[in-house]
């Protein structure tokens, strides 16, 4: 992939396509530009590279996110500043391509997950079970040669695994000693209350406010005809994830400041 890349078009969705149209878009492409069906086309595996790597980014939020910003801040330039923060292992890392891939697969009697990606990668991926009562998980370990992170520039080799919600404490300790591999684990949720004006409540708009677990200023769009005590989400403003997994949501809970003479109003209705 170069530069000027677009993600979106990769896939050939668009932007507010959601995780369903996303994963649907995956087992088209999948499909077509698998290298079993492609012996002829020496354009296919780039292709099919291209495909893997764009719907590993656009599945998860946090990603996305983060792609998206980079698209309004640098447009065509989005793709290489991208690249130059996440590596393969950050990209590939919490997805589900390995499951959506063989399926696939399996359904076309094509070759499978592992044997694919150690051609176009040159990396490894071993999968895992985690079993426990009332809890079934598991992934695929992503280990490359070079790599791009900023921990493999330091001289430190890394590995990862999917973040693997509803994990216990105990459970997450004793895979990450029997593995030696961080299991990234997702931010806390952060709550809060803000209080509007009733004019703003009914028109909506911009709202300034501080985020004091960030130390960092947000405008919040506040919907026209927001009621009292209903709650706004920011997504991946809570608290930050450990081992690169992804972060918390914030969620606002509005309380409407009525006027003085409103008050007085309601205190005498209330005495009589």
């Amino acid at each position: 992939m170069t530069n000027g890349v677009d993600y979106y078009k990769v896939l050939g969705v668009d932007q507010k396509a959601d995780t369903r149209q996303i994963k649907e878009a995956y087992r088209r492409m999948a499909f077509k530009f698998h290298p079993d069906r492609n012996k002829d086309n020496p354009t296919a595996a780039e292709q099919m590279k291209a495909v893997n790597e764009a719907y590993a980014v656009l599945c998860d939020p946090a990603k996305r996110q983060r792609y998206d910003q980079m698209r309004q801040q640098f447009g065509s330039d989005a793709y290489s500043r991208f690249r130059n923060d996440f590596s393969d292992q950050d990209i590939f890392s919490g997805s589900d391509i390995h499951a959506i891939f063989e399926e696939v697969a399996r359904s076309f009697g094509l070759r499978g997950f592992d044997e694919i990606f150690k051609e176009f990668y040159g990396a490894e991926f071993r999968t895992f079970e985690v079993k426990k009562p009332g809890f079934f998980g598991g992934g695929f370990i992503f280990t490359a040669p070079g790599g791009r992170n900023r921990q493999q520039r330091a001289g430190q080799a890394q590995r990862q695994v999917p973040r693997m919600d509803g994990l216990g404490r105990f459970s997450r300790y004793l895979l990450e000693k029997v593995s030696g591999i961080k299991i990234p684990q997702r931010g806390a949720d952060v709550h809060d209350v803000i209080q509007i004006s009733e004019e703003l409540a009914r028109s909506g708009g911009p709202y300034a406010y501080f985020q004091r677990k960030r130390k960092k200023k947000l405008v919040v769009k506040i919907p026209a005809g927001i009621r009292d005590g209903q709650r706004i989400r920011l997504a991946g403003m809570g608290e930050p994830g450990k081992a690169q997994g992804p972060d918390g949501d914030l969620f606002l809970k509005v309380k409407i400041k009525k006027p003085l003479l409103s008050k007085l109003k309601a205190m005498l209705m209330t005495r009589r």
